[in-house]
This record gives structure tokens, C-alpha cells and sequence, in this order.
């Protein structure tokens, strides 16, 4: 039964609208990292999740995340929810949320649509001026299907992982790793750009992606409280202090070994250190955050030095920054997290340091499932969609421009 409490309710509608503001944010950090030819097809991308993730949420996607759990044996298998809720069937304004019964299940359906919009987004960075209109749309579909709904279910909708004890936060698994390490497994299947970008295009555009991911961010970790209460002023403050130690750990380091302090490490920090305390936000203390960000600017920042280094052509950093740090961010919530900042209305739970093995061994497995799954189906996922499709754009395509190319625009004026 619906307990109507408006505060909570509005606060989880701008909280989704928060959400929402990062795909486009994601948009204009890729479009800025590409060359002048590629503006559009990696901002289309971004932009064409908002509306086909949109479509498959309200045809499948909510019901394959949400609907049953595997303790009442309602789901199948513990790998996916039933399809009880296909078409948002059944759901009226006063359907409570699973989550918390003073929010409408419709507000919480937008809020975790606004998750699945973004996840596969993020992967679209690895791959940039490589990859037909046509096969990512079947990318985009079929790793929704496989990949994203299944692991939501396991981890959020009260399936397999959730049943271990696996916790969370905010998509720590459900959203970094997963999209991480399936960029990793575009970017060896697709193979190198043949035809590199001259430096990125535009500079001031990541900066104003950063600052829309940013401010979205608030709302993504923060919402994942699902009611306004002491956590959520935690987990706000958690993600501000992770991003900004990590931006300036990126900063310093790139620094050092570059002698320029360059813009771009700050901005790339940043995002890491977002995507570090994701899982995290909501469960360990705002001195732990700092630690958490200060550690992700650090190891991300190497681990993109390492796929620099073995000739990766992970074009923007998708597997260093979301992959690793979606990784490092669970193992370290299962180190820090503490029931002294989480008393247990999101779960809160005790990590390695205060005696919970147990809690830490499960999200090391979790993690490690995850990873395997995301790699190995994306690879196997792209062969399949190369024998209906070519995935990889002629080298004709890639030479002129994937704007002109594919798309038969350009984003800006032709000798301006």
C-alpha cells in the first residue's frame, strides 16, 4: 500500500531529472574528446540511448530488473525478474515502490530508467569512429538484454547476488564495471582506429560534459538512498569528496611525470573518482571517500597508462576510468563500509576492517562474475552482430568522418 510522502517523492523526481542530465553531460565529454569529423556520431550514440532504452524499459526492461525475487521464487533463476510488469501493465499512480512504500513505483520506475539509459553510454567511448549506426543499435539492444537488466535484477531487483549479500550502492557493478569491461571487449574485437583523431577537438566541451556529469552525479549516488534522510546528506557529501580528490590526484601525478598540469587529467580525475564511490556513496564515511577518491585518481590514472602502453585503443578511457574504477570501488566498500554511517536502512553492512570477511569475500565474487560475464558475452555479442551487420566502418567512412560518413552531417560549418 501507497504511504504518500511528498518529500520523498519530489525529491526522487529531481533526483531522476538529475540523472537524466547526465547522458546528454556524457554527450558533450565524449563530443569534446573526439575530432572535429566524429562530433556527432559519438554524441548521437549517447543521445539514441535516451530514447531506444527508454523504449525496451517500458516494453521488458522494469520487469526483467524488478519484477519477482528469488527468495519467493517469483523470479527465474535469480538471474532476471518475471515479466509481470511488461508494458508498465498492472502499475497504477498508487503502486508502491519496492524500495520505499512513500514513493509511487512510477517514480522509481524513472529514476532506474534513467540508469539503464546511461550504462550502455558509457561503453560508446571505447569504441568512437569505429562502429556502424546499425551495429550499435543491436549492440545497444542486446547488451540491455543480456548484460544490464540480468545484472539490476541480480544485484538491486532481490536476485542471486542480492540473495549473498551483495550490496551496491548506486551501480558500482550495475553500471562501471559492467560498461567497463564491456568497452574493453569492443575495443579487442574491433581493433585500432586506422585513421587517428588530431588531438581532441575541444577542450572547453569535456569541461562542460564534466560539469553536467558532476552536478548529475549528486543525484545519482544521493538518490540511491530512495528518501531524504542522514544517509543521503552522506552519500551527497561522499561523491563531492571522492570526485575532488581524485581530480587533483589525476592532476598531480599527470603532473609529475608530464611537468604540465593539464586540464584534461583534472576533468578525467574527476570522473573517476565518481565512478570509484559510486558503489560506496551511501555506506562509508566522508573520511573514507576521501581516501577512496584519493586511491581511484591514482590507480585509474595508471591503469590508463597500462592500456596506453599494450596498444589498447580504448579511444576515451572508458575501461581505466569506469571499468577499473567500478572494480576498485566495490572491493573497497567491501574493505571500509560501516554501520556507523549506514545504520541499516539501505543495508548498511560492516566491511573487512570491522570484521565483516564474509561481506568482503562476497563482493570480490560478485565483482569477479561480473567482470567475466561483461567481457565474454560482449565479445561473443559482437561476432554475432558481425554476421548480420558489418560492426566496423569501412576505412573509406573512417577517413572522411564518421559525421559525413554515416550520418551525412557536420558539426560545424565547413571551413569554420
Amino acid at each position: 500500500m501507497l504511504h504518500l510522502d511528498t518529500g520523498n517523492t519530489g525529491f526522487m523526481i529531481l533526483c531522476s531529472s538529475l540523472v537524466m542530465l547526465m547522458t546528454p553531460g556524457l554527450a558533450f565529454f565524449y563530443g569534446g574528446l573526439v575530432g572535429r569529423k566524429n562530433v556527432l556520431a559519438i554524441m548521437i550514440q549517447s543521445f539514441m540511448s535516451m530514447g531506444w532504452t527508454t523504449v525496451l524499459w517500458w516494453l521488458c526492461g522494469f520487469s526483467m530488473c524488478f519484477s519477482g525475487d528469488l527468495k519467493s521464487g517469483t523470479d527465474l533463476g535469480g538471474i532476471i525478474g518475471n515479466f509481470n510488469w511488461a508494458f508498465l501493465r498492472g502499475i497504477t499512480p498508487t503502486t508502491p515502490s519496492p524500495s520505499n512504500d512513500t514513493i509511487p513505483l512510477v517514480v522509481f520506475c524513472a529514476y532506474q530508467m534513467m540508469f539503464a539509459i546511461i550504462t550502455p553510454a558509457l561503453i560508446t567511448g571505447a569504441f568512437t569512429n569505429r562502429v556502424t549506426f546499425k551495429a550499435y543499435w543491436l549492440f545497444l539492444t542486446a547488451w540491455l538484454l543480456f548484460v544490464y537488466f540480468p545484472f539490476v535484477h541480480m544485484v538491486w531487483g532481490g536476485g542471486l547476488l542480492s540473495t549473498w549479500g551483495v550490496k551496491d550502492f548506486a551501480g558500482g557493478i550495475v553500471v562501471h564495471n559492467i560498461a567497463g569491461m564491456a568497452a574493453l571487449a569492443s575495443v579487442i574485437y574491433v581493433g585500432r582506429r586506422r585513421v587517428i583523431d588530431q588531438g581532441l577537438h575541444s577542450i572547453p566541451l569535456v569541461a562542460l560534459g564534466t560539469g553536467l556529469l558532476w552536478f548529475g552525479w549528486y543525484g545519482f549516488n544521493a538518490g540511491s538512498e530512495f528518501r531524504v534522510d542522514s544517509v543521503t546528506a552522506v552519500a551527497f557529501l561522499n561523491t563531492d569528496l571522492a570526485a575532488s580528490f581524485a581530480a587533483v590526484a589525476w592532476l598531480i601525478v599527470d603532473w609529475f611525470l608530464t611537468r604540465k598540469p593539464h586540464f584534461i587529467g583534472l576533468l578525467t580525475g574527476a570522473v573517476a573518482g565518481l565512478a570509484t564511490i559510486t558503489p560506496a556513496a551511501g555506506y562509508v564515511s566522508p573520511a573514507t571517500a576521501c581516501l577512496i577518491g584519493l586511491v581511484s585518481g591514482f590507480v585509474c590514472y595508471y591503469a590508463v597508462a597500462l592500456k596506453n602502453h599494450l596498444h589498447w585503443d580504448d579511444a576515451l578511457d572508458v575501461w581505466g576510468v569506469h571499468g577499473v574504477g567500478g572494480f576498485l570501488g566495490i572491493v573497497m566498500l567491501g574493505v571500509f563500509a560501516s554501520t556507523l554511517w549506514n545504520p541499516g536502512t539501505s543495508g548498511g553492512v560492516d566491511g573487512l576492517l570491522r570484521g565483516g570477511t564474509h561481506f568482503f569475500l562476497v563482493q570480490v565474487a560478485a565483482v569477479s562474475i561480473a567482470t567475466v560475464w561483461a567481457f565474454a558475452f560482449t565479445l561473443v555479442m559482437l561476432w554475432l552482430i558481425d554476421r548480420i551487420t558489418p560492426v566496423k566502418v569501412p576505412e573509406v567512412t573512417e577517413a572522411v568522418g564518421l559525421d559525413e560518413g554515416l550520418h551525412g552531417e557536420h558539426a560545424y560549418a565547413v571551413g569554420g
